[in-house]
C-alpha cells in the first residue's frame, strides 16, 4: 500500500473512533443528567394552615405505577418503622427502590401519597390522581400517609401527630370521606402498623377523634 493510502485509512480510522467516542457520550449524558420530563418539581402548596411540599416520585414500576386512583373512599394511616429518620430520607427510599430492586429476586413494591416527618413537615410522594404502594388490597381506593417517628415504639410525636390531624381533617373534608374510614394499615392486612397506635387502643380512638373535630372545625 502507498504511503498516501495509509495516510488516508489512519486518518478514517481516527476520524470513525472520534465519532463513535462522541456518540457514547451523548448517550451517558442522557442517561446520567436529569430528564426535564421525569424529574419532579418541588412545590410547596399551601392550603390555609396546611403547607405541602409537593415533591413527586419518578414514575417507576416498583413505586409510582402511576395507575389511575378513581375512588377515594377513605384515608390509611402507617409508621415507617425507620425511628428517627425524616420524611425526605423515606421519600427518597420509594423513589430509589428501582435501583435497590436491581439483583433482587424479591423486588420491594411500596411507596405512600404523603410521608410526615419528625419536624411536622409534609411532603408528597404521589398525586392523589395515582395509587400508591402502601396498603394492600386498599391501594385501589386509599390515599396513604407514612409518619415519622423517634423512638422504637412507634408513637409520633407531637409536630408529626399535628400535622397528621391537620392533613387527615383536610382530606376527610375534601374528599368526603366518613371519620369510619380513617384506618390504620392494621386494619387492613393485621399488620402492627402503626404500631404504638394498634397497641395502645385507647390512644388511636383520641387521634380519631381529634381528626374527626378538626375536620368539622374546616
Amino acid at each position: 500500500m502507498k504511503r498516501h493510502e495509509k495516510r488516508v485509512v489512519v486518518f478514517f480510522g481516527i476520524g470513525l473512533v472520534t465519532i463513535i467516542a462522541l456518540y457514547v457520550l451523548v448517550l451517558m449524558c442522557k442517561l446520567l443528567l436529569p430528564d426535564e420530563n421525569n424529574t419532579p418539581q418541588i412545590e410547596v402548596v399551601n392550603t390555609e394552615s396546611l403547607d405541602i411540599v409537593s415533591d413527586l416520585l419518578v414514575p417507576n414500576k416498583y413505586s409510582r405505577p402511576q395507575t389511575p386512583l378513581n375512588d377515594i373512599r377513605g384515608v390509611v394511616i402507617h409508621y415507617t418503622a425507620n425511628p428517627g429518620t425524616d420524611a425526605k430520607a423515606n421519600r427518597d427510599y420509594f423513589n430509589n427502590l428501582p435501583v435497590i430492586n436491581i439483583g433482587k429476586d424479591k423486588p420491594i413494591y411500596a411507596s405512600s401519597h404523603f410521608v410526615i416527618g419528625l419536624d411536622g413537615t409534609i411532603i408528597q410522594c404521589i398525586p392523589l390522581t395515582e395509587i400508591a404502594y402502601a396498603s394492600n388490597q386498599r391501594n385501589s381506593d386509599t390515599i396513604s400517609i407514612e409518619c415519622c417517628h423517634p423512638g422504637a415504639g412507634g408513637k409520633f410525636n407531637d409536630m408529626t401527630y399535628d400535622s397528621l390531624v391537620k392533613l387527615t381533617a383536610w382530606l376527610c373534608k375534601t374528599y368526603g370521606i366518613d371519620n369510619k374510614q380513617v384506618i390504620r394499615h392494621y386494619d387492613v392486612t393485621g399488620k402492627m402498623c402503626p404500631k404504638y397506635y394498634v397497641k395502645h387502643k385507647k390512644k388511636w380512638k383520641r387521634l380519631k377523634k381529634d381528626i374527626k373535630a378538626a375536620s368539622e372545625s374546616i
